[in-house]
């Protein structure tokens, strides 16, 4: 399940929960059901990663990141198969309880997650073997859970700029897990063929773009922060004082030593998650 990036999933709903919390419309039960949702869906994605990465021959024993079960003779073929699509299943579940709070035109969007979490590495063209992967983390890790999740929860696209500038910047965290990820694997991708972005463009050029991800993400939400009490800043200037550190001791790290700092950067991403629905919440009480 890879449980030290799981993190990346429950951020973006909690940040949509703060949205919805600040249009005064929250409500646990399908913000509870878009947490299992979002869950499920990247377990899903993991777990086809490990099974299809196999099944290609892009995976070999001994690597530095974190031990995959089918290569290593832990887990069979057969049973990571199964348990994807069972995963799935479950997700698909749990999509279709969303539509007593939506309606009929959430279908395709939760058709493109099942989709593109099998597409992520898998298909005619895997888009993680091609430097699109983090576009789409970008989409599904992002703009997708943050603004589902608030607009199942209140009905309406309220305050659209604020919600759409929140859910971007939820999504180039999201991003960084995937850059740190990939950034340790760069070795291993390069040598069977899979073109991440760190294999296309380098170590150098993507631990610059981790960092101004960071940044960007923060200045994206300047619509919204200048709604917000004075004190709400320090939640950006905390977060920026976090990325920043976890971006050096990652540019000067490389192998299993990036283990660490790939969960240390999805720690921020749900720090800064919970912190933004902090604020939300005392913002609304004032």
């Amino acid at each position: 399940m890879r449980l030290r990036t799981l993190p990346v999933s429950v951020a973006g709903v909690i940040a949509g929960c703060g949205c919805a919390v600040w249009q005064g419309g929250f409500r646990p039960l399908p913000a509870a059901l878009c947490l299992l949702f979002a869950l499920c869906a990247q377990i899903a994605s993991n777990f086809g990663n490990e099974y299809y990465d196999f099944k290609n021959g892009l995976d070999r024993k001994g690597r530095a990141g974190f031990r995959r079960g089918v290569t290593e003779g832990d887990i069979s073929p057969r049973a990571m198969k199964t348990a994807t699509f069972a995963t799935l299943g479950i997700t698909a579940l749990l999509g279709c309880s969303l539509l007593f709070f939506g309606n009929w035109r959430i279908i395709p969007v939760g058709v493109a997650i099942l989709l593109f979490a099998l597409a992520y590495s898998t298909g005619p063209y895997p888009l993680s073997h091609h430097g699109l992967g983090d576009i789409t983390v970008v989409v599904f890790f992002g703009l997708v859970p943050v603004a589902f999740t608030c607009y199942l929860q209140t009905g309406a696209w309220h305050h659209l700029p604020e919600l759409l500038t929140t859910a971007l910047a939820i999504g180039l965290l999201a991003a960084n897990v995937l850059v740190v990820n990939n950034y340790r694997d760069m070795e291993d991708d390069k040598a069977v063929g899979k073109n991440t972005t760190v294999v296309l463009f380098g170590r150098r050029v993507m631990g610059c773009v981790y960092l101004l991800s960071g940044i960007l993400a923060m200045l994206c939400m300047v619509p919204l922060w200048i709604k917000l009490p004075l004190w709400a800043l320090a939640v950006p200037l905390l977060y920026l004082l976090l990325h920043v550190l976890t971006w050096r001791k990652i540019v000067r790290s490389r192998g299993s030593a990036l283990n660490p700092l790939l969960g240390r950067t999805a720690f921020n991403l749900l720090f800064f998650s919970l912190s933004l629905l902090f604020v939300f919440v005392i913002s609304r009480q004032l």
